[in-house]
């Protein structure tokens, strides 16, 4: 089959095209094939080309997290899904035996990895998965393009768990989203404007800002132009903001406390400026801050995004769509940093 692949750890010179990768068999009678249609990038595919301590792969490696398609091939004892059914994939795959898969945190679990990451990816015309990592695009969602539904649950599913489970933000709160721009910081002004929250959000360039008020940004700011902390005090009478979404990590951190509000919660799900982070401990404890760390969701959260896509409330802005022989490029527009929305390779022949 068709795949996008690295054999080995480096640039962006190290992904190849290959047209010779074995197609995956059913390995549990719990599992399914998906013949993919698309598939979306993630910031985690540039990690995975560069090198994650700890992960090892075994070359020709796929990459890729999010996708698209439709059942090929069922075990027999899925009931769920269907042969024909057009779906979207969860990529966060998690053993269902720990103790917290038992109890509903399958994102917790103790085994817990990623498409791309710890088992091959989506950027190949086939993929097998559990059958409880798919769920059928919405019946009434014969609209969505390939693009957008590939685009759809990763990003979106880390920005519900941080904003509606790990901050539990509310009707008429200010929430900050900094970075705009990429597929969370998106999802996450989305949803909380779904929620009913006042959104701010931030970025280095004045076009993506106008981007993020078409989509329904309260506030704007340009972090090249102003310090983004002093200017939400200002503008909201020294009070600062309810909620921090961040996942930028060491360039954005200082800021993001300094506009949090008393009482208030950050939630990071990533680092992708940089890992290390520093926190006043004094500063923490005296305006009784929320930490909070988020990573993908659960089975219940993979469901509730699936149920906002039927109430058409959340749909994904595609940035622009590469044929998966062209993979090499749309990682480099992805390593750009020049994108807004998703970018997404199309997988059929």
């Amino acid at each position: 089959m068709r795949a996008l692949t690295i054999s080995d750890h480096g640039g962006l010179d190290r992904v190849e095209f290959r047209d010779d990768v074995a197609i995956p068999e059913l390995r549990t009678s719990t599992e399914v094939r998906i013949r993919l249609t698309a598939a979306a990038l993630n910031h985690l595919d540039l990690f995975v080309v560069g090198g994650l301590a700890g992960v090892t792969i075994a070359p020709p490696w796929i990459l890729g997290a999010d996708g698209t398609g439709v059942v090929e091939a069922a075990g027999s004892a899925v009931t769920t899904i269907g042969v024909g059914d057009r779906v979207l994939i969860n990529p966060g795959i998690s053993c269902r035996e720990c103790e917290y898969c038992r109890t509903g945190e399958q994102s917790l679990c103790v085994k817990f990895g990623l498409l791309g990451e710890h088992r091959p990816g989506s950027f190949a015309e086939f993929i097998v998965l559990p059958a409880e990592n798919v769920r059928r695009v919405p019946a009434g969602r014969t609209d969505l393009s390939d693009a957008q539904a590939a685009a759809y649950t990763l990003a979106t599913l880390t920005a519900w768990r941080m904003l509606a489970t790990r901050a539990h933000v509310q009707a008429g709160e200010n929430v900050l989203v900094q970075g705009i721009g990429g597929g969370v910081a998106i999802a996450s002004l989305l949803i909380a404007k779904r929620l009913g929250a006042r959104v701010w959000v931030t970025s280095s360039s004045e076009e993506k800002l106008a981007r993020a008020r078409e989509l329904g940004a309260d506030e704007t700011l340009n972090y090249t132009t102003m310090d983004v902390a002093r200017e939400i005090r200002a503008r909201t009478g020294k009070r600062g903001v309810d909620v921090v979404i961040d996942s930028a990590g060491s360039a954005s951190w200082g800021q993001s406390l300094g506009a949090l509000g008393r009482g208030g919660r950050l939630v990071t799900c990533g680092g992708t400026t940089g890992a290390t982070v520093e926190t006043d401990v004094r500063k923490l404890f005296w305006n009784q801050w929320t930490l909070l760390g988020s990573t993908m969701g659960s089975d219940a959260e993979f469901d509730a995004i699936v149920a906002e896509l039927a109430a058409g409330g959340l749909v994904m802005p595609v940035d622009s769509v590469f044929p998966l022989e062209r993979g090499r490029e749309a990682l480099e527009r992805m390593a750009a940093g020049s994108h807004f929305g998703k970018i997404v390779l199309s997988i059929a022949s």
